[in-house]
């Protein structure tokens, strides 16, 4: 095979697009898979592509990496996530591939995280040289799965990601493939960088702005077999179920033990010989070869025996499990809740009482974990602060796939309250694990299109699915359910102090409990033991509960340094740097800030950007603080600070 470092694909209004290419050595023509992300195909991921672009070229597949308009070294501005013009751009793209005398007609199109989202959005737009999709570590609804809101509630996560996007928007561009005009592109992408975090906080409620590339809306418009994954310590897998049951095109998913990446290299491990996964999928679907891969069953999970910080940084101990079909084989395994108890069929007729100022959730800080001191830790001293709920000893190990789903009969004492639920598994040591969670704002009961506010002392009926999972419990461990009104630093609090009422008579737990069946078939894919853990290193994470009655929180990354042997360049990486205080009983006491800085060097090109984004509140509104700084050899050419106040809408 060989690589192509740089072409161009010219969009229809002019600007043109950078692409790096990866070619089959061969006279006949090969299809072509392309994966399309802002994240700096030249520098910061460099790696991913050549990995996977040697990967699929030696073996007969073209692939295509391509810089998103305004990232990277292509042309243009990027303003927000997933804009129209950038799915328009992808379908270009396609044609382009397409129509390029070395390709067989056949465009395939993959990616994590932000490449998922495009190639699922692209896909329904319905190119017609898109003949397949592998979308992995995404999601399908933007509003409800996508770090910004968790159950109608702000998250921490989506303002760490709002440095982390704000310094891919205002990156510069490489003066090598770029050329003389680089730095006035990069003084153009600095001006018309938004302040990011107050746009998305604008918008809360699911509005047209989050429907807008939420491709679950309406499935059907994806025309071409879709291949989905994901990882269970990663909530983005909830899209896995929703497109399963609803796609008119063939399916498949696959979901692993690991966290938001690919399968290979994974962690938590095992993980997989993806490249073995990918060819079937892509020679099936683009070559019309026959490879089995769409034999067997349409879904394949690794079903853990254990929560994943348990065993870190050891690989999780657990089986490869197959279903027919979406939803799987599972009966309900259904609890009532009695004061500190769950009990067979109906609950007490008993009113609990819920405190909202016992602070609940350091031990859960991260929607979506990466290394090990961002995944949940051991529950106990949050189990300590809520309301639970245990279940009688396992007589027999208990395997769930699925999600979980919690009912309640629930009253508050003002407009504006949440719930959170937490399951866990109770060792016979005592100790509490994670197994899934899940949070809902009481106003977002009915939807999230519409809240309303809460009648003060009226009961509501609600239910909260908890995020899919797949567990086996173990025999002579106790199930428990924990209910708190807070889940803090990862979801900002209420407006004002909160009482919650649950009428334990009319609330329940039901668990997708998978069925005993005959031997799974044999796992198709190859397994690897992943590479010990390298890089970035992991960060320092502090939790404080006594701090002069206050709650801190921070999480303190190391300086990241590494350096392209090919190209020569050098890149520093710093944060997101997270600090969050709060004082229990006073919910607009609260401040998150998180910074980053990632700087871009190579000779006399030395480019570094500094992100900042601050949240404080009242209980009517939000203060946004950003800001954003460039420095060209240390000296500042672009500085600006940005306070936005949001109104809180029922939040």
């Amino acid at each position: 095979m060989h690589e192509i470092e740089n072409d161009w694909i010219a969009m229809p209004d002019g600007v043109r697009l950078a692409v790096s290419l990866w070619l089959p050595d061969t006279d006949r023509p090969v299809p072509v898979v392309l994966e399309t992300t802002p994240y700096r195909k030249r520098d910061s991921s460099r790696a991913y592509g050549g990995f996977w672009g040697r990967k699929l070229a030696q073996h007969g597949v073209a692939f295509a990496r391509l810089d998103a308009r305004g990232s990277g070294d292509s042309e243009g501005l990027l303003l927000d996530e997933y804009l129209p013009q950038e799915q328009t751009d992808a379908a270009e793209a396609i044609a382009w591939l397409a129509a390029q005398p070395w390709c067989n007609g056949a465009v395939g199109m993959r990616g994590v995280s932000w490449g998922g989202f495009i190639t699922l959005q692209t896909a329904a737009l319905a190119p017609p040289a898109l003949k397949a999709i592998m979308p992995m570590c995404c999601s399908d609804r933007r509003y409800t799965d996508d770090a910004h809101y968790i159950g109608g509630a702000f998250a921490l996560t989506g303002l760490k990601w709002a440095t982390s996007f704000k310094s891919v928007m205002a990156g510069p561009p490489d003066p090598e493939v770029s050329g003389p005009g680089w730095e006035a592109a990069w003084m153009e992408r600095l001006e018309a960088a938004p302040p990011i975090a107050a746009q998305w906080l604008s918008h809360q409620r699911e509005d047209d702005y989050w429907r807008q590339g939420s491709v679950g809306f309406d499935p059907s418009a994806i025309r071409c077999p879709v291949y989905l994954v994901g990882g269970w310590v990663d909530p983005y897998n909830e899209a896995i179920p929703r497109l399963l049951e609803n796609l008119t095109v063939p399916g498949k998913a696959l979901i692993g033990p690991w966290t938001h990446g690919y399968p290979q290299p994974a962690a938590p491990g095992p993980g997989l010989d993806w490249v073995v996964e990918e060819l079937r999928w892509w020679r099936h679907w683009l070559a019309g070869e026959s490879t089995g891969v769409m034999e067997g069953p349409c879904i394949w999970a690794f079903m853990p025996e254990a929560a994943p910080v348990e065993v870190a940084p050891a690989q999780l101990p657990g089986r490869w499990v197959a279903e027919p079909h979406w939803p799987p084989r599972t009966a309900e395994l259904a609890f009532g809740l009695a004061r500190s108890r769950l009990t067979d069929g109906v609950g007490e007729a008993f009113v609990a009482e819920l405190d909202g100022d016992a602070l609940v959730g350091l031990q859960t800080p991260e929607w979506v974990p990466f290394v090990v001191p961002q995944y949940p830790q051991e529950q106990s001293p949050d189990d300590e602060r809520a309301l639970t709920f245990d279940s009688e000893l396992l007589d027999a190990p208990v395997d769930l796939l699925g999600s979980p789903k919690v009912r309640l009969r629930i009253a508050a004492n003002v407009a504006v309250a949440k719930i959170a639920a937490r399951l866990t598994e109770v060792t016979p040591d005592g100790r509490s694990w994670l197994v899934s969670y899940g949070a809902l704002n009481l106003t977002h009961r009915d939807g999230h299109a519409a809240p309303e506010p809460l009648a003060a002392g009226r009961f509501y009926d609600i239910d909260l699915p908890l995020y899919l999972t797949g567990r086996r419990l173990r025999q002579g461990s106790r199930i428990r359910l924990a209910l708190s009104e807070t889940l803090w630093p990862l979801l900002w609090p209420s407006p004002t102090p909160v009482k919650l009422q649950i009428d334990l008579g009319a609330s329940s737990l039901r668990l997708p409990l998978r069925a005993l069946s005959d031997p799974e078939p044999a796992f198709p894919i190859p397994i690897v033991t992943p590479p010990p853990g390298v890089g970035r290193g992991d960060p320092e994470i502090r939790r404080d509960a006594a701090a002069d009655s206050w709650v801190e929180f921070d999480e303190r990354w190391p300086l990241s340094q590494g350096s392209i042997s090919a190209t020569g360049t050098a890149i520093e990486r710093q944060g997101p740097t997270v600090e969050a205080q709060v004082k229990p009983g006073d919910p607009n006491s609260g401040r998150w800030r998180a910074w980053q800085s990632v700087r871009y060097h190579r000779g006399d090109w030395d480019c570094q950007v500094e992100c900042e984004v601050e949240l404080t509140s009242t209980a009517t509104d939000f203060e946004v603080r950003e800001r954003l700084t460039a420095r060209r050899s240390e000296r500042v050419v672009f500085e600006r600070a940005d306070k936005t106040t949001v109104p809180r809408d029922l939040m």
